[in-house]
């Protein structure tokens, strides 16, 4: 450590007895990360737990070693942050090795939280309540206020985290990189300015306190060894209002940079509430979906907007966690990460937008011809994942790394230190890129067109996929696929710091794909994009 006086004056013996000392004291484990430390064959680090620049002293009390590779990757100076966001990071990689978004309810469940059900009960103005699972028999009592607009009862009080949950109906947003900024926030310490918000629950029997808002702030806490939260608690409140109240704060009024397809998920989540609410109102049973869902639209006529936006949402979330949709293990649903080729963002923009028609309400009924196989939002959603899985086994599927995954492979290739990066890989992640994709999605679209112009059938070009697709359309759109995959631009290492370099726009592609050259003319692809010869069996 070149900036320690104290260091720099220490011999090799000193040096090396310090490290046996402080290796000592740390109980052989690494202060970062907390797995052992073998001092015969790893390497390791002296550092400065609180940094010289924030006031940490140059003594052996403000040592701490770590492994070396541990103190080259730490995400702060501060080693005590360092620690905290390496734990908070290996609870991220958990999550994401079991294909789940992660988010505050994984961060409980490694911290002992989310284990008991919540005991109430109300006098008058008054919530009375204990936390006996935990072994304290104390009633304690708190003061219910209601609000004067919305008439909604909450109470103020601090809860253990293993009475508390995370609410994925409410706000089923995954956690992101804001956690750091947060957690160092905390630690100065800097207080906590908005407090979490949370509801009752009594939807599974028993009453669960469910965070649906600050799950960030309550992960910084809990990270920070807070083992308790202070909340804002919702009594008995109207989930349907509470759902659309935290969409729009997230939207339209943006307190929130709500990733879309959080958004697309809490409009799913309304679209049932609004089936539910017109069986209820036309006194049809549970399992009665004779109307259709232009009479779905027409019957909430002041909010007939929302209503049509909830449809064409709850479908695009059909196609995207469908269970056997592949693509979906390849998309990063918490904004643009580095582990995965393409966020939800590119694949709404490109995909979804292409081939779920947002204009589409259909007149038929909701359970039109479901029983033959041919209902047109059935035909939709199973064709459009089926296409979404074409294109995770020719392009995905045995050929993208996620330990390599995204972070400047451009720039690493230009500089020449790209020898490790497999060419299947960088193919991927180049076809997934935002600009590229959506002229590519548009050829696949013309496939299907084309086959049905060919073949003198007539087909409803707006809404492609709600008919079924003859097994040649399949064959067609696969080979398009391998082909498309198989050019040699896409391994071509020459074009990372010119084509592939920076920042274009679709258009930029567009010509390419149409005249075989970049804008400039910088030739590009051997011949422009030839549909007939790209549907071809390779």
């Amino acid at each position: 450590m070149g900036n320690s006086k104290y260091l720099d004056a220490l011999s090799p013996a000193q040096r090396l007895e310090l490290n046996k000392k402080l290796w000592s004291i740390q109980n052989h484990t690494c202060f970062i990360c907390g797995e052992a430390i073998d001092l015969d064959i790893q390497k390791t680090n002296v550092d400065h737990i609180k940094p010289l620049t924030n006031g940490g002293k140059d003594d052996p009390v403000n040592f701490a070693i770590t492994h070396e590779l541990c103190n080259k990757s730490k995400q702060d100076s501060d080693l005590e942050i360092a620690k905290r966001l390496h734990r908070l990071q290996k609870i991220i990689e958990d999550a994401s090795h079991r294909r789940e978004t992660p988010s505050l309810k994984h961060v409980l469940l490694a911290h002992d939280g989310s284990q008991f059900d919540f005991s109430y009960k109300i006098e008058g103005d008054t919530l009375v309540y204990s936390f006996d699972e935990l072994g304290s028999p104390a009633i304690k009592r708190t003061e219910i206020f209601t609000d004067p607009l919305s008439k909604e009862r909450t109470a103020f009080l601090t809860v253990p985290l293993a009475y508390l949950f995370h609410d994925e109906i409410i706000n089923p947003r995954g956690i992101n990189g804001t956690i750091s900024l947060l957690i160092k926030e905390f630690y100065k310490p800097n207080p906590q300015l908005h407090l979490s918000l949370a509801r009752i629950d009594h939807s599974g029997g028993g009453g669960k306190i469910r965070i649906f808002d600050g799950q960030h702030k309550a992960v910084a806490q809990i990270m920070l060894g807070v083992k308790e939260i202070l909340v804002r608690l919702f009594i008995d409140p109207d989930l349907d209002r509470l759902i659309e109240t935290n969409t729009i704060a997230g939207s339209k009024l943006k307190q929130i940079a709500f990733d879309k397809a959080i958004v697309r998920q809490l409009h799913d989540t309304l679209y049932a509430e609004r089936l539910r609410k017109y069986q209820k109102d036309h006194l049809l049973a549970e399992d009665d979906f004779s109307f259709s869902e232009q009479a779905l639209v027409e019957h909430f006529k002041g909010e007939r907007g929302n209503v049509k936006l909830y449809i064409i949402n709850s479908q695009k979330n059909a196609v995207t966690h469908a269970p056997e949709n592949r693509l979906q293990s390849y998309i990063n649903f918490d904004g643009r990460g580095t582990t995965w080729p393409l966020s939800y963002s590119t694949f709404e923009k490109t995909f979804l937008s292409t081939f779920i028609n947002p204009k589409t309400i259909l007149a038929t009924p909701i359970n039109y011809k479901a029983d033959e196989g041919l209902n047109p939002r059935i035909l939709e959603r199973d064709q459009a994942v089926r296409l979404c899985n074409i294109l995770a086994e020719e392009l995905l599927i045995g050929r993208y790394d996620e330990q390599t995954g995204t972070r400047r492979l451009e720039n690493t290739i230009a500089a020449g230190n790209g020898d490790n990066i497999p060419d299947s890989h960088l193919t991927a992640y180049r076809l997934f890129k935002e600009e590229i994709m959506y002229n590519w999605v548009k050829y696949l679209r013309r496939v299907i067109v084309n086959y049905f112009a060919n073949t003198g059938v007539l087909n409803d070009e707006d809404n492609l996929l709600q008919q079924k697709l003859p097994d040649q359309v399949w064959e067609n759109l696969r080979n398009f696929t391998v082909n498309l995959r198989d050019l040699p631009v896409w391994r071509d290492r020459s074009m990372s710091a010119t084509i592939f370099g920076g920042k274009n726009n679709s258009n930029f592609w567009d010509v390419i794909f149409r005249t075989a050259a970049a804008p400039d003319g910088t030739p590009v692809l051997a011949a422009p994009l030839n549909l007939m010869e790209m549907i071809k069996k390779p």
